[in-house]
């Protein structure tokens, strides 16, 4: 229904972008295509993930990946149940807010105890180095589960604070499984895009980031690294993704395939090889920036005009994570800003859906995250246009009633004083 705009949408838009290089999506599937493919995933496809890593993040080091380090799973969601299957009876860490789906992965197994990682500071977007090594050592966790770039927030551990990381999960033999599903979505590079006069070779890349630039040894460091084409190669359908881990976790990865969803098809994972040269990559990634800056900047001029504060700029992702608290009430709690949104055929996620509970351990009654929303520019520029007019439509008419907020709540949903 085009009269709909969704900005819940987790997805990037998959069409084709300005400046992009083509794509043949003509599938013939050969005889042995059709047998079962391997769990750990076609050894081509490995060798492919394996030469994506060490090109951008690996050159100059004695430790290289090799096929033997990857694991082709059927989607993030898959890659990250094959690690919880693996993991032994253990604390597994957790930041918040963040994305979603970890809470149903982190309360599958009974063996594993999640232990959430507290911000000192509520307006602290990315724990501190310091901070993240006192809080492992104080734990004793066996594990860390985190997005970056982050989803919601939209914000990057990098550099000098990524090595930290990297290093206090080697000195406390604590793995780390580093969900970088966004990592070509980064807008504050300094690389000149072709573009604009820059290089259009190989010398020339956009900015992407992985802890895997600060491994030492591929099959000695215990960090996890899930990504795949959903996102950064903007294929959400396919459902092919990966993990990038020492040979040894990638064996038990297989093993635990299985048992669980067979493995990633093998069709797709060969339509998928060209998607994977390197000049391919480099030039996809240098359109996908441009074309998701201009989305991005967008939203925040108009979430801006509208009053809604953006306490941290996206520097990567694509989505804004935004505060709402300054809305009339109760328009500025997420739930109630949802059931208006839908009302004007508008989607946007609560910002309490990213204040991550396994299994309801913890009192959400005043979760931090209540006055947040999180805005998708995943999808098309249109969408954009249509979700921002609706938003203003509604906040316009409350901020109208501001005088009589109870009593326009009570009309519309329902609300009372006592309640409140």
């Amino acid at each position: 229904d085009e009269s709909w705009a969704n900005m819940g949408q987790g997805a990037p838009e998959t069409k084709h972008l300005e400046g992009a290089p083509p794509r043949n999506y003509t599938l013939s599937i050969a005889d042995e295509d059709m047998e079962y493919a391997p769990t750990t995933g076609l050894q081509e496809m490995r060798e492919k993930v394996a030469t994506y890593y060490n090109h951008l993040y690996r050159q100059g080091k004695n430790s290289q990946y090799t096929a033997d380090n990857v694991c082709i799973v059927p989607g993030g969601r898959g890659g990250i149940t094959r690690i919880m299957a693996c993991l032994g009876e253990t604390q597994v860490g957790y930041f918040s807010p963040d994305y979603t789906a970890y809470e149903q992965a982190l309360g599958m197994f009974s063996r594993l105890n999640p232990s959430p990682f507290v911000h000192r500071d509520v307006n602290e977007a990315l724990m501190d180095p310091e901070e993240f090594e006192f809080q492992v050592r104080g734990r004793g966790t066996g594990c860390i589960l985190l997005s970056n770039p982050a989803n919601p927030t939209g914000q990057s551990i990098e550099g000098e604070a990524l090595e930290s990381y990297v290093e206090t999960a080697r000195s406390n033999k604590t793995a780390i499984i580093m969900d970088e599903f966004y990592s070509h979505y980064y807008y504050d590079g300094d690389q000149v895009s072709p573009e604009d006069g820059g290089a259009d070779d190989d010398s020339n890349w956009p900015k992407t980031v992985s802890s895997a630039a600060y491994i030492q040894d591929v099959n000695e460091d215990s960090i996890l690294i899930v990504n795949g084409l959903t996102k950064n190669w903007r294929c959400p359908g396919f459902r092919i993704c990966w993990i990038v881990a020492p040979k040894k976790i990638v064996n038990m990865l297989g093993s635990a395939g299985s048992y669980l969803e067979g493995g990633a098809n093998a069709p797709l994972q060969r339509l998928s090889l060209p998607l994977m040269e390197l000049d391919f990559i480099r030039r996809d990634t240098w359109a996908l920036q441009r074309h998701f800056k201009i989305k991005r900047d967008f939203l925040l001029t108009k979430l801006e005009e509208m009053g809604i504060r953006v306490q941290w700029k996206p520097n990567a992702t694509f989505y804004v994570w935004a505060d709402i608290s300054k809305l009339p009430h109760p328009l500025n709690d997420c739930l109630v800003f949802l059931e208006e949104c839908v009302k004007h055929k508008t989607i946007c996620v609560p910002g309490v859906f990213f204040d991550i509970n396994p299994n309801g351990t913890r009192n959400l009654h005043r979760s931090t995250c209540l006055g947040n929303v999180r805005f998708s520019y995943g999808p098309p520029m249109h969408n954009l246009e249509l979700g921002m007019k609706h938003i203003k439509t509604f906040i316009d008419d409350w901020r109208a009633h501001e005088e009589s907020s109870a009593e326009y709540a009570s009309e519309r949903l329902g609300f009372n004083n006592e309640q409140n």
